[in-house]
Formats: structure tokens, sequence, C-alpha cells
């Protein structure tokens, strides 16, 4: 084995804050400040500009969690599990969970068991921006690895601004509603120095998660087998998270500590099937993790180092007296450092090189168990050409993976190259139109679960590729009066993913096993527009819409009965809208969100049909000043209508539910 890349990982984080205290630094106030501009700005100069919900837009939406929030991009399936403490995934453009990345404040989300990130555990208290771009980010410098999805997620916690005399900002928010909801956070930011700030956020949510819901089902006939109403069982939730984030700068940079811990014990409401209501399922879960963030300015020369360190601890026990008893207590670790380094050759043409490294481990106290690491190389460079009208970024990354095994043979070291070129035009002076279009190939590599589980796993699993072709356009204009501004953007794209990695039934005890069997052809319409007025001086109107179309099919095999039959939850149509108004300090709030039609299982039979959903939130607001204290109230009606919907099929959603939340900040 070799032990470099760790050497250099622990070099690194002894020298590093030597070096740091070394460096004159500025006033940082002016720094922090420059680089929100600089984001801002670049932005609207994306090749392929981000859909982006941040700032008061963000906080007037009926959400709780960023899981919520991604409801309103267009291109994006979220599988709700139900309920406050229900399993909440995304999935982007119908290419699967695992290929979409999910980074928070610039360094990526892991989890090497499942390959799947719980959305639900991140609160918006104390999130400033949610960013998806489609491909990857608009810029080369950027770790390796974010070169490798196929779609990424970018989280960013709010950064403390503090105006001349302030030492100090406190926030305290109380929630409570339905579902016997309490939860209550607080965010406390110092100003430490003039180059050093800090913040702490914390929270607690605690909810029996009951509601009623209304269960009907027809059999294949047409006919109605049963038509009942019940209470939500073991959906309860208690889990607390901390936060501690600190920022500092300096005359060539600007660096970021960020500890995390979030801990959980909540019940798996399960599938309603069979007449089965009530489960014995409950999940702990303590994820941790610790890391650092520094950007260095040295003229034509930007760096971009990453150093983080996680620890994930999941116990699962199953007490259903119908089934099998189960106590598994799983621990994941990993060590994740990247270096990404940009060179400016002209003011027009920029060049990058990265290198990440990343261990994670996977232990688990049942008996047989593999006890995988994994050690993985990413090596990318990039180049970016920015002329007047004409953008051309393109990308290279290869990744490298070596699974060891204890006490078993190793299995092959897996190694795969993927291109990415993107381009954009502006035809008009004014750039409010731009024409852009981009390739790219990419690969998720199988999870723990799908290559080592116990009677499952299938450790000559290939990676997963997929390749992806997108076409748009976007109209952009920003003005003063009546038309604030207005935003329309239209992709058209095309994702095939070759050795879709599926779980098959085998043997006589139907057990399980991983292969790699299907190929799926994706093609699809995002559309979105977001127009703002201000017809009277003191109100302000502004409206979202989204819209997709998505045809995701399987071509694997001809003589398959679902060949070329749409993929299972990924519905053709969907699309949401969301009406806000401001008016001295009231606000008020309409959002509205649709699926079609959609089918739970291969087959696009009769018997696997799932019915189109919709539903309707509305939301008022009130803010209240004091001297240096301002008051917000927000009340929330959610599903409006107290529409009956799964979003996985016997999982039933809330009907009508309440929210109100009352925000003290100084």
């Amino acid at each position: 084995m070799n032990y470099r890349p760790i050497n250099a990982i622990l070099a690194l984080a002894i020298i590093l804050p030597a070096e740091l205290s070394a460096i004159e630094v500025p006033d940082s106030t002016s720094c922090l400040l420059e680089e929100v501009v600089v984001t801002t700005h670049k932005q609207a100069n994306d090749i392929i500009p981000a859909q982006i919900l941040s700032g008061d837009e963000l906080r007037k939406l009926n959400s709780n969690s960023v899981a919520d929030a991604l409801r309103y991009f267009s291109g994006v399936q979220i599988k709700d599990y139900g309920g406050v403490g229900g399993i909440k995934t995304v999935n982007i453009r119908s290419m699967g969970t695992n290929h979409t990345g999910v980074v928070y404040d610039g360094v990526e989300l892991g989890n090497a068991q499942n390959g799947q990130i719980d959305l639900g555990q991140f609160s918006l208290d104390n999130i400033e921006t949610i960013s998806l771009y489609n491909g990857q980010k608009s810029e080369i410098l950027q770790p390796a690895k974010d070169f490798g999805s196929a779609g990424s997620i970018y989280m960013r916690t709010r950064l403390p601004k503090f105006e001349s005399g302030e030492t100090y900002h406190a926030r305290g928010t109380i929630r409570t509603g339905s579902f016997d909801l309490i939860n209550p956070s607080a965010l406390v930011e110092l100003k430490l120095s003039s180059r050093v700030n800090a913040s702490l956020s914390a929270e607690w949510i605690n909810s029996s998660g009951k509601y009623k819901f209304r269960y009907r089902r027809v059999n294949p006939a047409g006919e109605l087998a049963y038509d009942t109403t019940a209470v939500r069982q073991n959906g309860d939730i208690n889990a607390t998270r901390i936060e501690l984030n600190i920022n500092g700068s300096f005359r060539t940079g600007n660096w970021n500590l960020k500890a995390y811990n979030y801990n959980s014990e909540r019940g798996v409401p399960g599938a309603i099937v069979n007449n089965v209501w009530r489960r014995g399922e409950r999940i702990w879960d303590t994820n941790s993790f610790a890391q650092g963030r520094y950007t260095g300015y040295f003229g034509k020369l930007t760096t971009l180092n990453n150093l983080k360190y996680a620890f994930y601890r999941t116990h699962y026990v199953n007490n259903d007296d119908k089934q099998i008893k189960i106590d598994n207590l799983y621990r994941q670790k990993e060590i994740y450092f990247s270096s990404a380094n940009e060179y400016e050759l002209f003011s027009w043409w920029k060049v990058s090189l990265s290198y990440d490294f990343m261990w994670n481990d996977l232990n688990a106290d049942m008996y047989g168990f593999a006890r995988p690491d994994r050690f993985s190389n990413f090596i990318s460079g990039a180049t970016a050409i920015n002329l007047s009208r004409f953008r051309l970024q393109a990308s290279a990354l290869g990744t490298f993976i070596h699974d060891r095994l204890r006490g078993q043979q190793s299995p092959e070291d897996k190694k795969v190259f993927t291109p990415a070129v993107f381009a954009s035009f502006n035809p008009l002076r004014n750039k409010e139109i731009s024409i852009r279009a981009f390739y790219k190939k990419s690969f998720r590599m199988p999870t723990f679960n799908d290559l080592y589980y116990a009677d499952m796993g299938n450790s000559k699993l290939n990676p997963e590729h997929v390749t992806q072709y997108n076409a748009g356009f976007l109209y952009d204009h920003n003005a003063v009066g009546l038309l604030s501004a207005a935003r329309i953007s239209i992709d058209a794209y095309y994702n095939r993913v070759k050795d879709k990695i599926v779980a098959y039934p085998k043997g006589q005890q139907f057990r399980w096993t991983m292969l790699n069997l299907g190929i799926v052809d994706i093609k699809g319409i995002d559309v979105s527009a977001i127009i703002t007025l201000r017809p009277l001086k003191d109100l302000l109107l502004t409206g979202r819409v989204q819209y997709t179309f998505q045809r995701a099919i399987d071509v694997t095999n001809p003589a398959d009965n679902y060949y070329r039959d749409q993929i299972p939850y990924i519905p053709e149509h969907s699309g949401s809208a969301v009406f806000n108004a401001a008016w001295r300090g009231w606000g008020l709030n309409y959002s509205w969100i649709y699926v079609g039609e959609r089918y739970n299982q291969q087959e696009n039979i009769r018997y696997n049909y799932t019915q189109p959903w919709y539903t309707s939130d509305l939301s008022v607001s009130k803010d209240f000043r004091f001297g240096k204290v301002s008051l917000r109230g927000l009340l929330e009606i959610n599903n409006l209508f107290s529409q009956d919907y799964d979003v996985i099929i016997n999982y039933p959603m809330p009907k009508r539910n309440y929210r109100f939340t009352l925000t003290v900040e100084i």
C-alpha cells in the first residue's frame, strides 16, 4: 500500500496553520464583501447557468429542509418517504440519486455505504443559497471530484457581515405546528477581530410524526378493494444539529473551518401493505465531520485546498414480531483531501489542475462482513476561454479506485476517464440572450452495499456510466421600472445510462443479487421562468414557473416485457409555480407543485399505475422592527386542499397541515 497521500495530508495539516499565521492580514470586512460580489457577478456569465434559490426568496418558500426547497427546481425528482423524519433523496434528470453530487460549503458530502445523501438532515435555518447545476459547476477552479458528478447541488451557509460598530448578531427561531412539532433553532455570529469571524448554529427537532391519511386501493379489475382512513405510525423523530464555522481573510486569500454534528433517533414508518400499519424499525444516526478550506490568490495563480474527516454511525433495529429480528451497527470513516490550482495564461484564457484523494472505510457487527475500505484518487485538468461573446470550458477527469477487503482477495482496480465540453454564445452585445450546449461523460462507482453486502453484493460490478448532451437558451433581463427582472431558460437534453446497476432476484430463497443489466435512454426538456414586477414603490411581485418533460425508457433487452417502458417513478410531466407578494413588511406566498402519472414498477401496466398528484401551499408573514431588534412571524398552510397522495407508493404523505414560525434577530 502507498501511504504517500496520507502523509501529504498530515503534512498539510501541520504546515498550513503555521503558514497562515505568518501572513499579514488586512481588514476582513472588505475582503468578505468582495467575495460575495464576485460570486453574484459570475452567475450572470456562467456557461451553464445554475438554478438558484437564495436570500429572501428561499426563506419565503414553505420549506423546512433543503429537500423541500429543491422541489421548485426543474428536472429534479424528490423521493420523499413521508413525514417530518422521512428520508428524502434527490435525483436529477432521471440519472439516479448516486449521480448527484451534494456539496456543502465547497466540500462534497459522501456516503460510501449506499451512496444516498438524506437531504432532510439539512435545515434551511443557516443556509443562504442553494444552487443546482446540470453537468457541472461553470468554473474550472474546483476539486477534481466535483468534475465527476452528472449534476450537482451546492449549499452555502450564511456568511457573517458586520456593519461599522457591530460585533455580534443573534437569531432565535421557534417553529411549531402539526405532527406535535417542536423545532427551536439559534444562530450566533461573532466578530472576533477585524480579520476573523465565527458563527454557531444549533437546532433541535422533535415530532411524533403522526398524521391522518386515506388509504384507498383498487384491484387490477378496477374494483375498489378497500378505502379507509388511518393514522401514520412510527414516523417520530428526535434530532439535534450543531454547526460551527470560523471564517478568516488576509491579503492573499481567505479560509474557513467547519465542524458539524447531527444526531437523530427516528422510527421507520415503512410501507403500508397487507393492512400492516405499524412497524418495529428504528434508526439512530450520528453524522459528524470537520473540514477546512483555504483559497489563496498569488497574482495569476489561484489555489483552493480542502481537508475533511468524517465519521458516520448508523444503528438499525427491527423488532417486528412477524419478521427476523435485526440489530446492526454500521460505522463509516472518511478522509478527504483536495488541491485545485488555476493559472491565468491570458485575461481570456485560464487552465487548472486538480488532485483529490479519498479514503473510505466501512465496518459492521454482522457475521462475515467484508469490512471494505476504498482508496480513491482523482486527477483533473481543465481549461476555460472567455471571449467577448463566446465562452468555452473543457475538462478531463481520471478516476482510480482500489478496494481492499479484510481476509479476502481484493477486487480488480477501477480506472475511468471522463471528458466534458461546455460552450456558450451571446448573439447580442447586451448579453441578455445566450445559447449554450454541453457534452459530458460521467460515472458512479458501485457502493459498498452494491458490492459487498452479504447474500446480495456482487464484487464484479462495473461502474455505471452516463453520457449527457444538452442544448439550451437563456434570456436574462434586468431593469429599473415596472419590469424589474425577467429570466426565461429552456434546455433540451439527452442522457444515456449504461451498465445500470439493478437488484435482481435469484435462487429458490429469492435472495437478491446486484447486476449490470440496464441501459436507459432519457430525453427531456426543462423550462423555467422568473419575473419580478414593481407596480408600486412598496409593492413587489415575483412569479416563478418550472416545467419538465421527460421520457426515460429502459432499452436493455427487446425481449423484456418492459422494453421501452418509462422507468419507475419518473413522470413525463411535472412542474411547479410560485407567486410571492411583498408590501410594507407583509409577505404572501403561494406555491403549487405537480407531478404527473408514473409507474411504480418496470412494466407500464395498469396494476403498476400511480396517479398524478399536486399540492398547494400558502404562507403569510409579517416583519416588525423595534430599534435593533427584528421580529418575523410566519404562518404556513401546507397541502392547502388536503390532497391524498403518495410520492413513493404505499408511503402516504400528510394531508393539510400547519406550521407557525417566530424569529427574533438582533
